[in-house]
């Protein structure tokens, strides 16, 4: 266990030990238990007896992390939120059982919550708040927030006076330490498993986790967020966010203005105010869409407490601003990200789907170890059944042939070792609480087709975008023919292991790429099957489900591809 620091209270320390001593032994346990099953067993000719009750093992196991997270507090029940969402790496029996962690704790003591907020300011609590409520209004693992006033002098300068203050649990740093060096270490041994390793890389994960959060532990990073969120809506008057007061804010402590109002989901609130839910529902979907789309910077966690409805002064259905609040989490579209996305979108309009394994290898979606012949089979046999056609074809299409498709290859997705980005995961997450909360606001609200303005608008200059996606295509021709040697090499070598895939030439869908047909086939192909699929199939194999319906969020980021919006 590293290094303690901070606090030298010795009773302080033994708590700390304790703690990493309780995660090491949960983790210990539960790895001879996976072992004996899933290794020793079928070894020995008893496969069927591990199989036997393989989906109630997981599921006690999954019960048994949830009280640990649930009594630990900390980071662990973090760590716990993070696995409920790792669809593509944990089974559906892990990941249900973790959904119900709430990181809702105990408050902590009001007499250290003023010893560390005053470390913070560096003066007495009663001078730096002319009041300041000792009942926090919401305890999370890592802090909890408080009502407070301003003083006079500052009040003035700023224009309010009523603000939320959140403080940072006192020795939270020492817990977060010490629980990222627990988990580094189940990490690594995962990574000396062969049958984890070749599925997931376990220590990614694992620093993947640690960076969201030291990140959450740090409020002048949240506050750099608001300010960064709130320039890119500072034309927009429907889109707001609270007031960072800078003058009383530091790492652990962070003052914004009180932006309390009705929570968005209060859909009787909403309609006493004089405000039309479904004007609601459509107007979020529209800054949802304008953070990812426009602005690639996007809030991750739009859960109905982080939302906030503001009744205009003209108190007219449709007049109303939404504020946002509690930005720790947010998504970023990266240029490395946007480029990788471009690929991908290209190789599926030419219906590549050597490429297509190409550009998802780049996204670091495929893991370096998957073998990837069965999945341009797979990919193959999608653009030739599907390819040509647009999304009422589709549409008319037997759902039974659809999920036909679709549990013909769920064993080639199923045992591929894919690890999804965090962005990649973000926006799901992302586009998933905006579908529910959409929903609560409008049953018959149809979240895609709030995508089609922004597809309209943005992808005007979609011609030029093909043409600079053609030219970099040339350049990677010429790659190619540079490693012509070695291609054929590697080709002489899968022939030898009866792995080849032969397939026709696409001269004319690459042609049709000059026709500016990007919209038409990547909505077809992509979008519409993937997402059909994933929703007929959902009955019948979730995890797969979602694996299809996740994977159908990458064409929507095909408009992400102007540059010139940034």
């Amino acid at each position: 266990m590293p290094s303690t620091g901070g606090d030298p209270s010795p009773q302080v320390d033994d708590a700390l030990r304790a703690r990493y001593r309780r995660i090491m032994r949960f983790a210990a346990r539960a790895l001879v238990q996976v072992w004996w099953f899933e290794l020793v067993l079928p070894r020995i000719g008893l496969t069927r007896f591990a199989a036997r009750g393989r989906i109630r093992r997981v599921q006690r196991l999954a019960r048994r992390f949830h009280t640990l997270a649930t009594d630990l507090g900390g980071l662990m029940i973090k760590a716990g939120q993070f696995l409920s969402s790792r669809l593509d790496v944990l089974p559906a029996e892990i990941t249900r059982e973790l959904e119900g962690l709430q990181d809702e704790v105990a408050p902590e003591p009001f007499a250290r919550i003023v010893e560390q907020a005053e470390r913070e300011l560096g003066v007495p609590l009663d001078r730096a708040y002319t009041f300041f409520d000792p009942t926090p209004i919401a305890a999370a693992s890592l802090g909890q927030a408080h009502r407070a006033r301003l003083s006079p002098g500052i009040a003035g300068d700023l224009g309010f006076t009523d603000v939320v203050v959140k403080v940072l649990r006192p020795g939270i740093e020492r817990i977060v330490e010490v629980d990222l060096a627990a988990l580094r270490r189940v990490a690594r041994w995962l990574s000396r498993v062969k049958v984890v390793s070749r599925r997931a890389d376990a220590p990614a994960l694992v620093e993947e986790f640690a960076t969201t959060s030291l990140q959450e532990i740090d409020y002048v990073h949240e506050a750099v967020n608001i300010e960064r969120f709130a320039a890119d809506f500072a034309e927009d008057q429907r889109v707001g966010t609270p007031v960072v007061v800078w003058e009383r804010s530091a790492r652990r402590l962070l003052t914004l203005s009180d932006v309390t109002a009705i929570k968005i989901t209060d859909v009787a609130a909403l309609q006493a105010a004089g405000i039309d839910p479904v004007a609601v529902a459509a107007e979020l979907a529209r800054a949802t869409f304008e953070q990812i789309f426009v602005a690639g910077f996007f809030h991750a966690d739009p859960h109905p407490g982080n939302i906030f409805i503001t009744p205009g002064p003209s108190g007219g259905p449709g007049d109303f601003g939404l504020t946002f609040i509690d930005f720790g989490m947010m998504g970023e579209i990266t240029d490395e990200l946007r480029e990788g996305l471009q690929q991908f979108i290209f190789s599926v309009v030419a219906r590549d789907a050597r490429a297509l394994v190409v550009s998802i290898q780049r996204l670091g979606v495929l893991l370096p170890s998957a073998d990837t012949v069965e999945v341009e089979r797979a990919m193959t046999a999608m653009f030739d059944r599907f390819g040509g056609m647009g999304v009422g074809e589709l549409m008319r299409l037997d759902p039974r042939e659809l999920q036909a498709f679709a549990t013909q290859f769920s064993e080639v997705v199923r045992t591929l070792p894919f690890q999804l980005p965090e962005n990649f995961l973000l926006l799901i997450r992302t586009i998933s609480l905006l579908s529910g909360v959409t929903s609560a606001l409008n049953r018959d609200f149809n979240m895609w087709d709030a995508v089609d303005p922004f597809a309209r608008t943005l992808l005007g200059g979609g011609g030029a975008g093909a043409l600079r996606m053609l030219g970099r295509e040339a350049v990677t021709i010429g790659s190619a023919l540079a490693r012509l040697p070695q291609r054929v090499d590697a080709l002489a070598t899968r022939l030898d292991r009866g792995e080849l895939a032969v397939r026709a030439p696409e001269v004319e869908q690459r042609l049709r790429v000059l026709d500016g047909s990007v919209r038409r086939a990547t909505s077809a192909v992509l979008f519409s099957v993937l997402l059909l699929a994933g929703a007929l199939l959902r009955p019948a194999d979730e995890v797969l489900s979602w694996v299809l319906m996740g994977a159908a969020a990458l064409p929507l980021l095909h408009v992400l591809a102007p540059r010139r919006l940034r």
